[in-house]
């Protein structure tokens, strides 16, 4: 069907890509700054000799290591340290200190505060986390459900090769991580992946895909990878190690003072006529009661031809936090769901103008003294501007029934 395909484009669709210049004045000068002191940095460092080229290793630096070197954090006592020395790193190192602190303060710092005071329940769930058209956005997912047990990330960008950038060429390394961190830029700035720019910097790139990003947030956020493979879903729901038509990576990783923590992301087409056949949908029913999260979803969900992943969500979260580009209010019913509404609804931007202003949003926004938020949320980048809506089902028994995940 032409006319899907042409629609479901990696989630930002083109019509997001081109939001972004809603935020070009702020986005430009963020960038021309980030420039500027990364050329400052790179001077300086430049003066300093290069180390020695490395001495080839038969294997790969484990996990762990790999991350927090693309993360910008010390691998000391690693078989990357050496390289670490390097002043294409050192600058890279720097650029995202300056970036993650700045994240943190405007954006990661005010969402843990709100989220134990109006998201206590979400907080403690260890329920499976649900993600749709999510990219590689593991890092707002943590965020708002810091203690789940699985993470399940799912859209149509590539996941990549396993990173091991002790084979990227020494002059190749500053291009690959400047081209990391400028495929960051949209969702340090403004909280959402503009796939298309990312897409385009991953080109020109040896550090490709999905898997890299996966690696910065989860280095960053404190986490320890202890394992990495590549796996696959079956037309049946079974999920195997290897390759196959509906790929994936799955992270084992462990947090201080938390049990392990496992994360997929699944490179797969979630139309209705896709769906179906790729078994993604089955093999998400073996994960039993779940939560979900949704930011940034192109509207697609308010269409007839993602149908049947919004079902999907519908029948198997206990609790759903959203924008107001994910399910529509209207498929909560009220015999079935509590919805809690913070910050403002303006409907959706120009953009999106396929698709009306919801009259329920409308409705509860305008009669109702709604708490705002002190952090942004979706495409509406402003704190005082961003819709979040929080929807937890009512007691009763979940219309699916649980089943043991076959997972490797």
């Amino acid at each position: 069907m032409p006319t899907v395909l042409a629609r479901w484009q990696p989630f930002p669709t083109p019509a997001k890509a081109e939001e972004v210049t809603i935020g070009s004045r702020l986005g430009g000068e963020c960038r021309i700054f980030r420039g500027m002191r990364r050329a400052i940095v790179v001077l300086l460092l430049s003066m300093a000799a290069w180390p020695p080229a490395p001495a080839l290793h038969a294997e790969p630096a484990p996990p762990d290591a790999q991350a927090r070197f693309i993360a910008g954090l010390p691998v000391h006592d690693t078989p990357l340290e050496e390289l670490s020395l390097s002043p294409a790193w050192a600058a890279h190192a720097v650029a995202f200190d300056s970036d993650w602190k700045r994240l943190e303060k405007s954006q990661l710092g005010p969402i843990h505060q709100w989220a134990a005071d109006r998201l206590a329940e979400g907080v403690a769930s260890t329920n499976p986390l649900l993600y749709m058209f999510s990219g590689p956005d593991i890092l707002y997912a943590q965020a708002f459900f810091p203690k789940a047990s699985t993470y399940v990330l799912c859209g149509i960008e590539p996941i990549g090769a396993l990173p091991d950038v002790k084979k990227i060429p020494r002059e190749a390394l500053a291009p690959a991580l400047h081209g990391l961190e400028k495929s960051l830029d949209s969702v340090l700035n403004f909280s959402f992946f503009i796939t298309k720019e990312m897409k385009e910097h991953f080109k020109n790139t040896q550090l490709s895909g999905t898997l890299p990003v996966l690696y910065t947030f989860l280095a960053r956020s404190g986490c320890h990878l202890d394992d990495v493979r590549m796996v696959t879903i079956s037309s049946a729901g079974v999920m195997s190690d290897g390759s196959g038509p509906t790929p994936g990576v799955k992270i084992t990783f462990t947090r201080a003072g938390q049990e392990p923590q496992t994360l997929y992301y699944i490179c797969t087409d979630l139309s209705d006529d896709a769906v179906p056949k790729s078994g993604f949908l089955k093999w998400l029913d073996q994960l039993g009661k779940a939560n979900g999260f949704a930011k940034a979803a192109s509207y697609l969900m308010h269409g007839s031809n993602f149908s049947k992943i919004r079902q999907q969500l519908l029948n198997q979260c206990q609790l759903i936090v959203q924008d107001d580009s994910a399910i529509p209010v209207k498929y909560f019913s009220p015999e079935n769901w509590v919805l809690q509404f913070y910050g403002r609804y303006l409907g959706p931007l120009s953009l999106f103008k396929q698709y009306p202003p919801e009259p329920e949003l409308m409705d509860a926004y305008r009669h109702s003294n709604i708490p705002t938020i002190p952090f942004s949320f979706g495409y509406r980048w402003h704190p005082h501007e961003s819709t979040l809506i929080v929807a937890e089902r009512r007691a009763g028994p979940i219309p699916i029934k649980p089943a043991t995940p076959a997972t490797p």
